[in-house]
């Protein structure tokens, strides 16, 4: 069956849904019953197939092993009570997409290959998605390299993939906060480097000293910067927000930071509620002193797996500091407001959401 751009499509024989409760998904634990593929050799993307999800084969001399050329991103779909299915931004992760596809040497992927393939694996797929407050279905596209060739240069061929996957929440309940550590050895990124851009080397690089961080007690790492280790980054995979008194800070994106869809949008809906909203740096010792004063009174992450993710306090060079309770939280009140756009209970005066055609 072809379809539009004239994909290839084949649906699957018996979906696999019955095997996951849609209450208990978990998050990346079961996969929808068909995925995107689509290979570039010879120059172009070819045409792309949306076939039944699961396994292909790979060359052992594929640079991707080798090299680690690859990019990811990660986007989600909601389902309204109507049951309308509409993706969140998407037009943001796909230009990020290209732009971490241009930092590693890797082929630009069309942006009318990318939106068609969300329209009809949605469409195949939308049964998977939970209307519920809290669910939606995490999408990731990626590209890898796939030529079997061992020189050390950008490959020629490449596979570009979409896979979608049923969540609920990123965090485990009971960690509504969670305590970090400041890291002050170990760097996510550098200044000319690949921080900015979603490399999964980035990702993985980052695993050693979380864990590390782990052994100690702490969930998660605040990343500082490379040079000085003095000024507040990223937290973990999300970028990082800080409350001062009334004030909302958070740093700007540069070659180590990652543009993150979930932090612009939260600017955007503080600003337009009246809350200050400086995107400057910030330093460690600024963080300490408004919590010795008293005036710290919130920090949280912000991506798209979490969208909001408060934290209950943070370690730095041996001493904890705990963040206290406060009446009517930023980010509570600003993850209700991305929600209530999600999901469609209130007007998308931004038009953040990207309708999936029936």
């Amino acid at each position: 069956m072809n379809t539009a751009n004239n994909f290839k499509v084949a649906q699957t024989k018996q979906s696999r849904l019955k095997d996951m409760d849609p209450d208990n998904p978990g998050f990346g634990k079961f996969y929808t019953d068909h995925m995107m593929v689509c290979d570039y050799k010879d120059g172009k993307w070819q045409v792309p197939e949306i076939k039944p999800y699961g396994p292909f084969q790979l060359d052992p001399a594929s640079k991707i092993f080798h090299y680690g050329q690859s990019i990811f991103e990660g986007v989600k779909a909601f389902k309204d009570e109507k049951g309308n299915v509409s993706v969140f931004r998407p037009d943001q992760n796909f230009e990020r997409f290209n732009r971490s596809a241009k930092r590693m040497c890797m082929p630009e992927f069309p942006k009318d290959y990318f939106f068609d393939g969300l329209d009809i694996l949605l469409n195949l797929d939308k049964a998977w998605i939970n209307p519920k407050n809290g669910y939606s279905l995490y999408i990731r596209p990626f590209i890898f390299a796939t030529e079997a060739q061992l020189s050390a240069a950008p490959a020629t061929a490449y596979k570009m993939v979409i896979v979608c996957s049923p969540v609920k929440s990123y965090y485990t309940p009971g960690t509504e906060g969670i305590k970090v550590l400041v890291q002050d050895r170990y760097s996510r990124s550098a200044d000319g480097g690949v921080g900015y851009v979603k490399n999964g080397g980035n990702y993985g690089a980052s695993f050693y000293p979380t864990e590390l961080a782990k052994k100690e007690g702490y969930a998660q790492i605040i990343w500082t910067d490379s040079e000085t280790h003095e000024y507040m980054e990223e937290a973990g995979t999300m970028n990082v927000f800080f409350r001062i008194a009334d004030r909302l800070i958070t740093a700007p994106t540069n070659d180590r930071i990652l543009d993150g869809v979930t932090r612009k949008s939260l600017i955007q809906l503080a600003k337009d509620r009246g809350i200050t909203v400086e995107i400057r740096d910030i330093k460690v010792q600024e963080i300490i002193e408004a919590h010795r004063q008293g005036t710290l009174k919130e920090i949280f992450g912000a991506g798209t797996a979490a969208i909001v993710q408060p934290l209950s306090g943070f370690g730095y060079k041996g001493k904890d500091y705990t963040l206290p309770d406060v009446e009517a939280p930023y980010g509570e009140s600003l993850k209700k407001a991305i929600q209530d756009i999600q999901y469609g209970r209130v007007e998308d005066r931004y038009n953040w959401l990207y309708h999936i055609k029936a």
